[in-house]
């Protein structure tokens, strides 16, 4: 049998199968020998061990055509990147790197900033400036007050798309809007921490439309940028693509090199300012692991 893997937790894959329904399965041992992790997302084969009983075992992954692994999924068409505005406060860094991983993975991203309804236009206006400058989709929504969600399905539509962000932000208030089906558990911010609480432990699939699938994801509170290079990541930055090959010295990486075209539209404020001091912080992170 051929189906998709639309749920997983603690080493069990539910695997549903159109016309005969949703599968426990384990995955055979050779994944583990060949270092092989089935994702939520996968297209897999599946031998069945108890019809009754819808139990089964993964017996091979089928080829994908995308694979993340963070958040963990696979076959995907596009991210959903869901920050508050407000409370707690935007963590950019954070959000960069995650738009780093994306585009290194030639991911596109749609960026939605949640809880606007707790900020005035100017401070939630300003978040909408920089990544639209960069070429982002950026929504601008309310769970709370059904702000938003419009929007967001219109972009959702026909594709097949995960949901990402940290914890407490409103992802799981946000996807309990845009289908019926499957009511997602909702938390709170945590006041003495300034974060939220987990509330998705696993990855799942769910169906929105026809045509639209939505993998809601667990939150991160924190995200490495690995296998990057300090040189190549210039490129995952995308207002500064039309600047690559005018600075004055071929192969600038826009941090310390004289007559740079990047440093110098930062100072007309074509360029934003915490975009560019992000830049900074994560090609030094990337400069000191290299020594090590």
């Amino acid at each position: 049998m051929i189906g998709k893997i639309m749920k997983g937790i603690a080493g069990f894959y539910y695997v549903g199968v159109a016309e005969s329904g949703v599968y426990e399965c384990k995955a055979k041992g050779i994944f583990r020998k060949d270092k092989i992790k089935p994702l939520v997302g996968d297209d897999v084969e599946i031998e069945v061990l108890n019809e009754e009983e819808k139990l089964g075992n993964i017996v091979k992954i089928l080829p994908r055509r995308s694979e993340l692994i963070r958040p963990a999924v696979a076959n995907i068409d596009q991210a959903l990147v869901i920050f508050a505005a407000r409370e707690p406060k935007p963590n950019l860094s954070l959000l960069d790197r995650f738009l780093v991983i994306m585009e290194k993975q030639d991911v596109p991203v749609i960026i939605c900033f949640n809880k606007q309804d707790l900020c005035d236009e100017e401070e939630v206006g300003r978040l909408k400036e920089i990544y639209e400058a960069c070429g982002y989709p950026v929504v601008l929504a309310s769970a709370k007050q059904g702000e938003g969600i419009e929007e967001i399905k219109s972009l959702l539509r026909g594709k097949t798309t995960t949901v990402a962000g940290p914890s407490g932000v409103g992802k799981s208030s946000l996807t309990n809007l845009l289908q019926n089906e499957v009511q997602m558990e909702t938390g709170e911010i945590s006041k003495k921490l300034g974060r939220g609480r987990h509330t998705t432990r696993h990855s799942q699939i769910i169906q929105i439309e026809e045509d639209t699938w939505l993998y809601d994801t667990p939150g991160f509170t924190s995200f490495y940028v690995e296998e990057i290079e300090k040189e190549e990541l210039r490129f995952y930055f995308r207002e500064f693509f039309k600047y690559e090959g005018t600075c004055r010295f071929q192969g600038c990486t826009h941090t310390h090199e004289p007559g740079c075209m990047v440093k110098n539209a930062l100072e007309e404020g074509k360029i934003s300012k915490e975009r560019y001091e992000n830049y900074l912080e994560l090609y030094g992170e990337l400069k000191e692991k290299r020594r090590y």
